[in-house]
Parts: structure tokens; C-alpha cells; sequence
């Protein structure tokens, strides 16, 4: 899968949040659009004994760790396996609906994920992973209903990722009002949330609120070190501001750290609308 964008042009390609999927089951950019990152991790093999469903729980959490770590194929092994111990688990068919959606196969996926809502309905982690799913396949009101249960569900440890998703799936819409909406309510929800907080950024600078813009942006480097993107973005902040000491220092960094990168090339060029 690849790496969103909108008739804004709202920029979130780098970051490093979970956002397509919960649970740590796949890995994105900000854009939030899955990856199959290249890893040395390789999960350590188990023997699977206990009832059928221990069995099946086994094989999933195997599976999405061979997901996590980009290895599609032997994660789809261990979804089938754990289909095998029990066709009735939820968990499965969401981990088989992550996979195919790896690879790009959007009938196998939509059909494992909607067998994951049939059987397990109130899980969250499959609200927001079937959410993506949708979001990226045109059908954006069902994915923020699906992205809005799964971050009022009162069990849910994270509601800062479907709200995030929920944000990034405005943006593809282009709903920027409700982009953000749902960037300022996945940074309620957790206030290190880096990827809301540069999307929340970026959209400020957008609608012509550079003050704003800068402040949030502040904020993201407080909570991680700079990337080409969130350099590239202070520069023009600080270009429309009339900051030309900050500016510099911002491009100065951009061309130290990231020599070569499209944000580079951006600056080298004088491209800064």
C-alpha cells in the first residue's frame, strides 16, 4: 500500500503515528495509508496448544506481528490457521481484512472485514480498521461512522487513532472544517499525539492562520525531533509571518539534515505555494 491529499493540499506524508490500523496491527505514515515497512524483527515461532479459540487468539496475535514487521504472506498463513481453530473469531477475519488490504485485493478485504463486523461488531480495533478500509475505497460516510464508534466506545484505550483517521479521511473528502474538528478531539484525547498535531498544524497554515499554524507547529517539535515535512512547513510559516531570521534557520536546517528530499528540492527551487 502507499503512502493523502486534498483539494487544500494539505500536506501529511512522514509522520510516524498507527493511524490505519489499530492495535499496532500495520504501520502508516501520517497520511495514514498502510505501509509493509522492510524489517530485521522477526516474532519468535510458539507452539499453539490450549482450547480451539486459545488456539485461534494465538495464531492472530502471530499473524499480526509478522504484519507489524512486513511479512504479509506468513501473516496470512497464521490468519487461515487461526480460521482453521475457529471460524468464529472476530480477530481473525480482521487480521485477514489487514492483510489483503496490504496487497491491495479490496474484494478479500472487504469481505474479511465485513465477517470481523458480523462477529464482533463492537470492536473497536475493527471499527477503525474496516473505517480505513473504507475511507480509501470512496466511502467516506459509512468509514466516519465506523471511526466515530470506535472512539465513543468506552472500552477503548486509544480514541486518538479513529479520531486521527477520522481527520485524515475528512481530508481525502475534503472537509477540512471537519478534518479539524477531529484533529482537535484526537489531541483531547491524547495530547502527544504528534500526527493530529501536525495535521492540525498544516491546516491552519492553509486556511491563512500562521500564528496558529506556528504555534502548533511548535508544539510538534516539542514532541519530536523536526522531519523534512515539519521543516518545510515552518519555513513557509515563518516566509508568510515576514520572519526572516526564522525562516533561514528553518531552511538552513531542512537543507543540513534532509539534502536530497522533496522538501529539499522544493526549497533549492523557490516553490513555496
Amino acid at each position: 500500500m502507499k503512502r493523502i491529499h486534498a483539494g487544500a493540499a494539505v500536506s501529511l506524508s512522514v509522520l510516524w503515528l498507527l493511524t490505519g490500523c489499530a492495535g499496532g496491527a500495520a504501520r502508516s505514515g501520517a497520511t495514514g495509508q498502510p505501509s509493509t515497512p522492510v524489517s530485521d524483527y522477526r516474532p519468535v515461532e510458539t507452539i499453539v496448544t490450549g482450547t480451539s479459540r486459545t488456539r485461534a487468539k494465538a495464531h492472530t496475535d502471530l499473524g499480526l506481528a509478522y504484519l507489524e514487521a512486513g511479512n504479509v504472506a506468513v501473516a496470512l498463513d497464521e490468519g487461515r490457521k487461526a480460521l482453521g481453530d475457529d471460524s468464529s473469531y472476530a480477530s481473525a477475519h480482521n487480521l485477514m481484512g489487514l492483510a489483503h488490504m496490504y496487497l491491495d485485493e479490496k474484494g478479500l478485504a472487504r469481505e474479511s472485514f465485513e465477517q470481523a463486523l458480523r462477529l464482533g461488531g463492537n470492536d473497536p480495533d475493527i471499527n477503525n480498521n474496516f473505517g480505513w478500509f473504507l475511507c480509501q475505497n470512496g466511502d467516506t460516510t459509512r468509514a466516519m461512522a465506523m471511526f466515530e464508534a470506535a472512539a465513543t466506545n468506552p472500552l477503548y484505550a486509544t480514541p486518538t487513532r479513529p479520531l486521527t483517521n477520522a481527520a485524515l479521511c475528512a481530508i481525502k473528502a475534503n472537509d477540512m472544517q471537519a478534518a479539524e474538528v477531529n484533529f482537535l478531539r484526537a489531541i483531547a484525547a491524547d495530547s502527544n499525539n504528534a500526527q493530529a498535531v501536525f495535521g492540525l498544524a498544516s491546516l491552519f497554515f492553509h486556511k491563512g492562520d500562521y500564528l496558529e499554524a506556528r504555534r502548533q507547529l511548535s508544539d510538534f517539535h516539542t514532541l519530536r525531533d523536526p522531519v523534512a515535512e515539519s521543516l518545510w512547513l515552518a519555513v513557509r510559516i515563518e516566509r508568510k509571518l515576514g520572519d526572516k531570521v526564522s525562516e533561514s534557520g528553518y531552511a538552513s536546517q531542512l537543507r543540513r539534515k534532509f539534502a536530497g528530499s522533496p522538501e529539499h528540492q522544493l526549497l533549492m527551487q523557490g516553490k513555496f505555494d
